[in-house]
């Protein structure tokens, strides 16, 4: 594998929480010069095929992934699982069953909206496409159409914090538990953002040797939310460990600021990846 590419193996389409299709994605990395692009929505494989086909249209190699829903001591966990089987029944059942959480805790999150804000479950829905994995993004995105905040990030860091009033907890599976059924399903799976305590708690050194044992693959350490501090700790963490490192953009669309490419994965780990995961790299 060539030692130039430049890989970015975390992205969202508007099948979860970005504001691109999944071909949309595919066709913003070949723009952006990636020559190797993941699609990773939360919690679900919804946007593969279309992602696929704009992937043997463009030349942009696809890793097909899911960044899977988790909590560990009341801490929220994100598991990127690469190149898994997207019908194993294990992985799909909590899969399903985080989508079904997040619905509810969306739901209840407007009615507590509703009481302050003239905002409704018709003005959400008006900000997905039909299938979306309906969540905080897409209430913060109805919240800036409605004037309420002047984009998605103001959102979330005002009335959708974590300990605002309008806050709900959403059931994930334990992260050990998520791991398993990651491996079982013949995926690959890597700690996203691990160190992005901005957005909140983050998990401790022993957790991370925890999840290593029940077999986590790897760290997302090359991303914006862990900061130059917290990089370094994981680096450390992942050579005691023997994890491999990625670096990945969290890519949104218009949704975040983040830009694809911003942080990029070296062909020896996706190597790895692939050695590892049941499903196939598209290469057109």
């Amino acid at each position: 594998m060539p030692s130039d590419l430049l890989i970015d193996l975390h992205t969202h389409s508007n099948a979860s929480d970005g504001t691109e299709s999944p071909g949309g994605v595919v066709e913003s990395a070949a723009a952006a010069g990636l020559d190797v692009v993941a699609l990773t929505d939360h919690d679900t494989t919804s946007g593969w095929a279309e992602a696929a086909e704009a992937s043997l249209r463009t030349g942009v190699a696809l890793v097909r992934g899911t960044e899977v829903s988790a909590r560990s001591e009341g801490i929220s966990v994100h598991l990127l699982s690469y190149l898994h089987d997207p019908e194993h029944p294990v992985l799909v059942a909590q899969n399903d069953e985080v989508r079904r959480a997040r619905s509810e805790r969306a739901r209840t999150m407007v009615e507590l909206l509703s009481r302050d804000f003239d905002l409704t479950w018709d003005d959400i829905l008006a900000q997905t496409e039909p299938g979306t994995t309906i969540g905080r993004p897409h209430l913060a995105d109805a919240l800036v159409h409605a004037g309420y905040a002047p984009d998605r990030s103001a959102a979330f860091a005002t009335i959708l914090r974590t300990g605002s009033d309008y806050y709900v907890p959403h059931y994930a599976p334990d992260a050990i538990d998520a791991i398993r059924a990651v491996r079982a399903a013949g995926g690959v799976p890597v700690f996203a953002h691990p160190g992005a305590d901005l957005r909140g708690r983050v998990v401790g050194d022993a957790v991370i040797e925890e999840m290593a044992a029940a077999g986590l693959a790897g760290l997302e350490v090359r991303h914006r939310d862990n900061g130059p501090d917290q990089q370094r700790r994981l680096t450390m963490i992942a050579r005691s460990l023997g994890l491999f490192v990625t670096g990945s953009s969290d890519y949104h669309g218009a949704g975040k600021p983040n830009r694809l490419g911003e942080n990029t994965t070296h062909p020896e780990v996706l190597a790895q990846i692939e050695e590892i995961g049941r499903s196939d790299v598209i290469r057109p």
